[in-house]
């Protein structure tokens, strides 16, 4: 993908609260440090989904990460719903079925759809509790293909994965990778880890870093150093 006009753009914050003024205020404290915030189900379930057009209307982009797998109806209604909200990107489970009904339900809207392969915080133990035949690399690989011939727009993975999943998607997909962590950072319950200068190294078109930023007792000097390592 081309490089995106601002680089702050490349840094997702992840908004992983559970009260919608709290998200708010750490907004306005970030300032012009980052420009891309990530709803997830905390906040969302919260009230979060009315920050969406708050923050669209700022100028803001919004990482709606909502994982949705249902039957394939439910799913293209419910992004067929989202997609007036203003958010930019969204994720699904990368089933194929509900991969193609999300793509149904974008339709026109400028909604981009990113299929998030296996958990960032799934090992290859983990993996194989969970019943799956494959290890989480082969996984990843089958999951980036089918999310290729579905018309998803991006690929949510490790970036441990990431070369080998832009080999598959090709160069016009986005690959966002959640479980950066800064260099001497905690890794919290992520297994799958890289530093933002790493993630940036390997081909990610975003990161999404959370409690190393909403954490620190200053979130907007954190993203900016985090912004100026992938640079």
């Amino acid at each position: 993908m081309p490089d995106p006009a601002d680089p702050r753009d490349r840094l997702i914050v992840a908004l992983d609260l559970g009260d919608v003024a709290a998200a708010e205020a750490l907004v306005e404290r970030i300032g012009d440090a980052a420009t891309f915030y990530k709803i997830g189900y905390r906040l969302a379930y919260a009230g979060g989904l009315g920050l969406v057009p708050k923050l669209a209307a700022r100028g803001l982009k919004v990482f709606l990460d909502l994982k949705l797998h249902d039957i394939g109806n439910t799913v293209e209604e419910g992004v067929r719903s989202i997609a007036g909200l203003g958010a930019t990107f969204l994720t699904v489970h990368a089933y194929p079925q509900t991969m193609r009904a999300a793509v149904r339900g974008r339709g026109a809207d400028g909604l981009k759809i990113l299929a998030v392969t296996v958990l960032t915080s799934y090992d290859e133990a983990d993996a194989r509790e969970a019943g799956y035949a494959l290890g989480v690399r082969d996984l990843v690989a089958s999951r980036s293909a089918q999310a290729r011939e579905a018309g998803i727009d991006g690929i949510v993975c490790s970036a441990e994965e990431a070369e080998a999943v832009r080999g598959i998607v090709g160069p016009d997909r986005l690959i966002v990778t959640p479980g950066i962590r800064p260099a001497g950072s905690d890794l919290g319950d992520q297994k799958r880890v890289m530093t933002p200068g790493q993630a940036r190294a390997a081909g990610i078109d975003h990161i999404v870093v959370g409690r190393p930023i909403t954490g620190a007792a200053d979130p907007a000097e954190v993203a900016r150093r985090i912004v100026a390592e992938m640079a």
